[in-house]
């Protein structure tokens, strides 16, 4: 008596392979054949499903993992985008801005810099009271002054703010009263000396995390974050200097705008499946907008270089544009983490490349 398949195919073919003895009475090449024609009378709805070693399928779809026993693949990006983006932004903008600070002082142009040296003091004291608002309290920055891991970007990033704060602060102090002009050229070289590393220290300390949309992107995050202090210090330099003295300002701002637009670009289309969070939703309007004004600023600051408003307007636009790009990355991580095909996905893909 034979017992029917339980998907309704007829006797049970296995079964009897197993009775007879499939190795004897069932060749290979037969069993193949049944497959085949199982497989060729599959509804067209039905998924495949894995394949066993030997290329023969199975019964079972593959999994879709929504989450890891009822928790999360990841757990959720915890900090404000708020307080977050403006750290990120408002340090690359400091960073930048002591540069070229720098670069006048030692050009003898010491009056072309000064309003860079109070941008970058601004900047960063607004970076570290985001920063401190988003840990809680005060002292936990602090606390984290207590270790010294040059393997860890967030500890190695708490002292590089601790010794660059107080040089920007000597330089701008220093600017603006005319007091102590030795001590005021020292802090700002010092500050310029720093400043790439402020500038850019961010980008290793987003990516040294599991968040997809950050942490595939670690190869070119430094560039695109230079490149993006570089365009926002620029701005700020066409903002504050009279077109007939901006041309270091121009150059510096189109340079940087044009670099960020080029890497950002390879950034996301080399990351593949998980540089998608940077096009959709929230973070794909903030990396749009960014662009474009970054795009737009470029163009008029070099279009409207005889034109005082022109130049302002561009450079605000080189401003905002860049403050937008850090917004659009902080998005793009969150949208990265909260979703875990950008997770899963991956991790297959690199388990299928090694077997």
């Amino acid at each position: 008596m034979s017992n029917p398949e339980l998907d309704g195919m007829g006797p049970s073919e296995r079964g009897r392979d197993a009775i007879t003895g499939a190795a004897g009475v069932v060749s290979e090449a037969q069993r193949t054949e049944r497959d085949q024609a199982r497989e060729a009378e599959r509804p067209s709805g039905r998924p495949e499903g894995r394949r066993r070693r030997g290329g023969e399928p199975t019964r079972v779809p593959d999994a879709d993992f929504r989450s890891y026993h009822g928790r999360p693949v990841l757990n959720g990006v915890v900090w404000e985008a708020r307080d977050i983006g403006g750290y990120l932004f408002l340090g690359g903008l400091a960073g930048a801005s002591s540069v070229l600070a720098a670069g006048a002082e030692a050009t003898g142009r010491a009056d072309l810099g000064r309003p860079l040296k109070y941008t970058a003091l601004v900047a960063i004291s607004g970076s570290l009271v985001a920063l401190v608002h988003d840990l809680g309290r005060p002292e936990r920055f602090l606390n984290m002054l207590r270790v010294f891991k040059p393997t860890s970007p967030m500890s190695m990033g708490s002292w590089l703010l601790a010794g660059y704060g107080p040089l920007v602060g000597t330089a701008a102090v220093t600017a603006a009263t005319g007091w102590f002009p030795r001590f005021g050229s020292a802090a700002t070289m010092g500050a310029g000396a720093l400043g790439p590393l402020v500038a850019t220290y961010t980008a290793p300390l987003i990516c040294d995390t599991a968040v997809p949309s950050w942490h595939e992107g670690h190869r070119e995050m430094p560039y695109v974050f230079a490149s993006s202090a570089v365009a926002a210090a620029g701005g700020m330099g066409l903002v504050t200097t009279p077109t007939e003295h901006a041309g270091p300002f121009r150059r510096a701002a189109v340079g940087g705008a044009l670099t960020e637009l080029a890497v950002s670009t390879c950034m996301e289309k080399r990351m593949g499946l998980v540089g998608e969070p940077y096009g959709r939703g929230l973070a794909g309007a903030l990396t749009r907008t960014a662009k474009a004004l970054t795009l737009a600023g470029a163009v008029g600051s070099v279009l409207g270089r005889r034109n005082r408003v022109v130049s302002a307007l561009s450079g605000a636009a080189l401003v905002g544009g860049s403050a937008l790009t850090r917004l659009g990355i902080f998005q793009a991580g969150v949208q990265s983490a909260e979703d875990p095909k950008y997770t899963v996905v991956p991790q297959r893909e690199r388990l299928r490349q090694r077997a």
